[in-house]
């Protein structure tokens, strides 16, 4: 296997949520820590740590059961918090939820900007891209779950939120660029549009996840075996490959 696309791999399998740093939501700062009596004796009021903790209890929460069965009361109790100190930084559940999406595209797009695709040759970039791409949403289903959940509402919450906008522009200009060093060296086709092969990349790594379950019931296999996701992530990248060279 390619080193590059290893070494993306194991960037997307480790990535823990409770080292990401909480993004300030709708440009604003981190309110200052606010007396809680409700909240477990002998914890500290430590606001980021307090927001991060929050952040991901309501991620499982979220992705496990959507906006409507998510209830506010039991990620207090997960956290050891309050409702009201819940209230208080996210101001309702929906400005919670909001804040969870906009955590977990922030994470994944940071990590693509460290693959440093630029550095490497536009097939190699593709091919890591691709790679990444599969491997980040194969190790984080709750954010394949996330994605499920918001395209029930028809997009109505990340619409509200400028900064998942914001945060995915990044990730186009960067395909776009692969892409473009791609066709003036020759080695991909002209006429493809960025944001389209974004949503390929993404679609074929989505779908193995979100329906694996449902695949592997009706055609009788097995597919999440190591030999069948290494087939399968190889299948993937290739495909791509294959779709643009020249």
């Amino acid at each position: 296997m390619n080193e590059p696309v290893q070494k993306a791999g194991k960037a997307a399998a480790q990535i823990a949520p409770a080292a990401v740093k909480v993004p300030a939501r709708r440009g604003r700062p981190p309110k200052a820590p606010v007396p809680d009596q409700e909240a477990e004796p002998g914890r500290t009021n430590d606001p980021e740590r307090t927001m991060a903790d929050i952040l991901a209890v309501a991620t499982s929460e979220f992705a496990a059961k959507g906006l409507a069965g998510a209830r506010i009361d039991e990620i207090a109790a997960l956290t050891r918090t309050s409702k009201r100190m819940i209230y208080y930084y996210f101001e309702s559940k929906e400005g919670l939820y909001i804040a969870v999406l906009e955590d977990a595209y922030s994470r994944i797009r940071r990590i693509e900007a460290a693959l440093h695709l630029e550095d490497l040759p536009p097939e190699e970039a593709l091919r890591t891209l691709v790679g990444f791409t599969f491997d980040y949403q194969l190790a984080n289903p709750d954010f394949i779950r996330l994605v499920m959940n918001e395209n029930m509402h028809k997009g109505e919450f990340i619409s509200r939120s400028s900064t998942i906008i914001a945060l995915n522009v990044p990730i186009i200009t960067a395909v776009q660029q692969v892409y473009e060093r791609g066709v003036a060296a020759g080695v991909f086709r002209p006429d493809v549009d960025a944001v389209d092969l974004h949503m390929s990349i993404s679609a074929l790594s989505f779908f193995n996840v979100a329906n694996r379950h449902t695949f592997g019931a009706i055609f009788k296999r097995t597919l999440d075996t190591p030999e069948a996701v290494a087939a399968r992530r190889a299948s993937v990248v290739d495909m791509v490959v294959r779709f643009l060279r020249a």
